[in-house]
């Protein structure tokens, strides 16, 4: 049993990460043969789209996105007026992040009778991630931690809480759920590692890059190829000068086809004075992010916005890029990206204009 310090708790054990990964590649892969063997059966769409949901979050497998819309594109041809499909339809919408799509369907799986609290759940998380009717969000966010108490809901509630800026709050949140799981699993431990992570490496004011680094050591620990929490930490050995350490985390996971890792790893060995594979690893990042644009813009906006404004060079596609984002889910942090790209960028009239916005929101 792996205990923690600073949790003063203990961390129920886990199932080995490395297995957990080659048993989701293996779930996934079932889960895609009984739908082809028979597509009308019970929850096997459902069960598809969950598989595919991890292999993008946990893995780092872009690819995953492109399969689930491939999927709900035949399902609305076949049964476009089907509540069931509807549901399907919005959650795939809000996993590439079409927010305006996912409203559209969840309004239609409500008029087709679909479970109610079905519908509230994704309406709920299409109201966070854009940032819209957050009190009521809140409210509700907070309830069904209470009568849960499950790390599901408390996950969603201190990710609110961080959005909200109270970051205390949010930190003691996500450490009641760590201590509210009793699963094998070890991605839902390892996503709030992550959670915490991010938030004292990046959204806290003052950062602390020592504490974040530990949260994501502790992700990788309990989930080896999280392909996220290496980014972030790779990001963090960068910027102190642990250049060998960076590169090694982000070797092993080259294969998977992100641009982020190749990005970083070209960063990271330009730093080293490796150039010829330097420019190779930045070439393939500015071809993968142009592709991954052209397929799920939204969804790569403000990934693509923060690489067009740092090693890609171009501030103008970063602060088109970044303006997307903002205009599909306009919460404080699009805004303040846009505002810094605007800013760096020396576009006056676009950076008063965001400033604005995030003032009035």
């Amino acid at each position: 049993m792996t205990t923690i310090a600073e949790l003063d708790c203990a961390i129920t054990p886990t199932t080995d990460g490395e297995i957990a990964i080659i048993n989701l590649e293996s779930a996934r892969q079932r889960s895609w043969a009984r739908l082809f063997a028979d597509p009308t059966r019970h929850g096997v769409v459902e069960t598809v789209v969950e598989h595919e949901q991890l292999t993008l979050q946990f893995v780092g497998d872009v690819s995953a996105l492109g399969r689930v819309e491939a999927l709900a594109a035949q399902l609305k041809q076949i049964d476009a007026a089907s509540a069931r499909v509807a549901l399907i339809q919005a959650q795939v919408a809000s996993m590439a992040h079409r927010f305006s799509d996912a409203r559209h369907y969840l309004a239609q799986a409500e008029i087709g009778g679909a479970p109610t609290a079905d519908v509230d759940r994704l309406r709920l998380n299409v109201d966070q991630a854009c940032g819209s009717n957050l009190d009521s969000v809140l409210d509700a966010r907070r309830r069904a931690a209470t009568e849960t108490n499950g790390l599901e809901d408390f996950v969603a509630l201190g990710s609110l809480l961080a959005d909200l800026r109270d970051f205390d709050a949010a930190d003691r949140t996500y450490k009641q759920a760590l201590q509210a799981y009793r699963d094998v699993s070890p991605f839902p431990i390892a996503r709030v590692f992550f959670q915490l992570g991010m938030l004292w490496g990046e959204l806290a004011p003052e950062a602390r890059p020592a504490l974040a680094a530990q949260w994501y050591r502790w992700a990788i620990a309990i989930l080896p190829m999280y392909t996220k929490a290496r980014l972030h930490l790779a990001e963090i050995y960068s910027s102190d000068g642990s250049l060998h350490d960076a590169e090694a985390l982000l070797r092993p996971i080259v294969i998977v086809g992100d641009p982020e890792v190749d990005w970083r790893l070209a960063d990271i060995l330009a730093a080293q004075g490796k150039f010829e594979e330097s420019e190779a690893r930045m070439k393939a990042a500015r071809s993968g992010f142009e592709s991954l644009l052209e397929r799920h813009l939204l969804a790569f906006a403000d990934h693509g916005a923060e690489f067009y404004a740092g090693s890609g060079n171009d501030s103008r596609r970063a602060l088109q890029l970044a303006r997307i984002n903002a205009d599909n889910r306009p919460t404080l942090r699009a805004l303040e990206q846009a505002h810094n790209i605007a800013t760096s960028a020396d576009d006056a009239a676009a950076a008063f204009e965001l400033l604005s916005v995030a003032t009035r929101r």
